[in-house]
């Protein structure tokens, strides 16, 4: 599977707020495929020539096709699916905060993601744990995205 994770963490709702600090991954290196950003575009009905035209985009500053935000903000999913508590009954996305998008990933071009737990809170019938996660570019010197997502964990 691409983005596969090589180091996860286990917890309970009680221990979660222990593992502040605590880093998450990273991923294993995956290359950006010309295929995966094309069924993007499909899906989302985005179709910029930035993404799925790999010779009108090479006359950009990008020098070819990039993977669409969206998709890149996706790579972040397995990284965060790391941390397991194990007395949750259920987790779910709860939103996004601070997302950017420093540096643009290039198809053809190797990434992986990773994480740290920066913030666990209470809330009713459970906790929410604050991730700061981030997809690395091979051979850049900024990330591809970084974002604070929130998840929660309910008892």
């Amino acid at each position: 599977m691409d983005g596969l994770a090589t180091s996860g963490l286990r917890t309970d709702l009680a221990g979660l707020r222990q593992l502040v600090g605590a880093e998450l991954g990273p991923t294993e290196w995956t290359e950006m495929t010309q295929a995966q950003v094309d069924r993007f575009a499909d899906l989302t009905g985005d179709h910029n020539f930035l993404h799925v035209d790999p010779e009108r985009a090479s006359a950009t500053p990008f020098g070819g096709t990039i993977a669409h935000g969206f998709l890149s903000l996706g790579l972040l999913a397995p990284v965060v699916q790391l941390l397991h508590v194990t007395d949750a009954s259920t987790s779910v996305n709860y939103g996004l905060d601070k997302v950017r998008f420093p540096a643009p990933l290039r198809v053809g071009a190797r990434w992986r993601s990773g994480a740290r737990i920066i913030d666990v809170v209470e809330i009713d019938d459970g906790v929410q744990a604050t991730v700061v996660a981030s997809t690395e570019v091979e051979g850049s010197k900024r990330p591809a995205v970084v974002a604070e997502c929130l998840i929660r964990f309910y008892a």
